[in-house]
């Protein structure tokens, strides 16, 4: 039916268009302001069709937060900052090396020159925000500069679409900061994302590399439903953002919400649709669900409410189990695999990474506990353990040290 969602609820483009002509506003799951912590949920309001910038995992409050409590010297976001600092990668002194062609799976490996890259852009860029210091901003502008005149194709074998997908957000958002930089030139930056790596999410997500559906677990559309959203912020494209909001809800893919946790445990765990697998991917997966509502959130969408908290629930499980509690529940998971969905399924915990130190609680934790106000003990345990984090280049030279732009003690702490 024109103007519904598969689920039956309106369409964001159906209920802009009402309320524009003066219909009258609609209450649509998924949809919502920033609100202090404790405060009732009311009904969501529609959001305006123009973007927010900068409004990715950072918006200008969170920058104007951070340089006020740097210049203060508060803690804990002077540890994160120290941790910012000390990360070679934040160096003004950083050299690019852009290739053309970077090769994720297979012959030809070059990808680690990438990512190395885009983390120093980004450190670079938070550098300049925080401090103003210029030095940092031009090093952050050559680097995308560099890259978006030089890069044409992203290739490789099925790794090719997590290239695409986990460094087209990565980028998006160092883009996203530097936008309006004298000499960033925004407008090649945008033509590269939209012609290297946007391709291959879309390619992802339609057809899933013409294997079975469940064959991909969460991590692989979630990122790539990260970049769609990531480059629909950069671009200003509406449809592309919504494209990424509307298979958060009803992907049919492990990305979607009711895939990524398709078991509740109770009224305060959820299960993680890689927990059989291992952790390291479970943890991934956190920060990349994380990655999305937040990027949401700051179009003012809140995604991370959607069905009664249930991705904060997948976060207190993934946490808990990490923390080393063996009290956590596990229900068989069944899923299909290759390109005829054989049978599959996982009947405990894939123990592989328990306890791995990854940056991305500090994000989950201060939406859940400082903004709305909510109970959330084993992200507040696993959090401040795991305080200040760092960010690529803190956690080891191999791609998994880089998957989360990091440095959530500085960015992320609200109080």
């Amino acid at each position: 039916m024109q103007g519904t969602h598969r689920s039956g609820r309106p369409s964001r483009r159906h209920v802009l268009r009402a309320a524009a002509l003066g219909t009258g506003a609609l209450a649509v799951p998924g949809l919502a302001p920033a609100v202090p912590a404790g405060a009732a949920v009311q009904d969501p309001p529609i959001r305006p069709l123009a973007f927010t910038h900068p409004g990715m995992l950072h918006t200008q409050a969170a920058f104007d937060r951070m340089a006020g409590r740097v210049a203060a010297g508060t803690q804990p976001w002077q540890n994160g900052w120290n941790r910012l600092t000390a990360n070679g990668h934040s160096a003004s002194t950083w050299t690019a090396r852009p290739t053309a062609t970077i090769v994720r799976g297979g012959t030809g490996e070059n990808y680690p020159q990438l990512y190395n890259d885009i983390h120093a852009a980004y450190q670079n860029a938070l550098r300049w925000k925080v401090t103003g210091v210029a030095a940092h901003g031009d090093r952050a502008r050559d680097i995308l500069n560099a890259w978006s005149g030089t890069l044409t194709t992203v290739t490789g074998n099925a790794d090719r679409f997590l290239a695409a997908g986990i460094y087209g957000y990565q980028f998006a958002n160092a883009a996203e900061i530097m936008r309006g930089y004298p000499g960033f030139d925004l407008a090649r930056f945008q033509r590269m994302l939209l012609d290297v790596f946007y391709p291959l999410n879309d390619n992802f997500l339609i057809n899933h590399n013409d294997a079975c559906i469940t064959n991909y677990w969460a991590n692989w559309d979630l990122c790539n439903m990260a970049s769609i959203m990531a480059i629909g912020i950069l671009t200003d494209n509406q449809s592309m953002f919504d494209r990424a909001v509307d298979y958060f809800h009803n992907g049919a893919g492990n990305g979607s919400l009711p895939h990524a946790v398709p078991f509740l445990h109770g009224s305060t765990l959820a299960q993680w649709q890689e927990s059989g697998r291992d952790q390291a991917h479970s943890i991934m997966g956190i920060g990349l669900m994380g990655t999305i509502c937040e990027m949401a959130w700051s179009q003012g969408v809140d995604l991370y409410g959607t069905d009664n908290n249930r991705f904060l629930k997948a976060c207190e499980y993934v946490a808990r189990y990490n923390l080393g509690y063996d009290d956590v529940p596990f229900t068989t998971y069944r899923w299909g695999t290759g390109q005829n969905c054989a049978q599959q399924q996982h009947t405990t915990f894939g123990a592989g990474g328990r306890g791995q130190a990854r940056p991305v609680w500090e994000r989950v934790y201060h939406h859940y506990w400082a903004r709305r106000g909510l109970n959330t003990p084993n992200l507040s345990e696993i959090a401040r353990s795991l305080s200040p984090e760092g960010g690529g280049g803190d956690y080891g030279t191999t791609s998994g040290g880089f998957d989360e732009l990091g440095f959530g003690t500085l960015t992320y702490v609200l109080r």
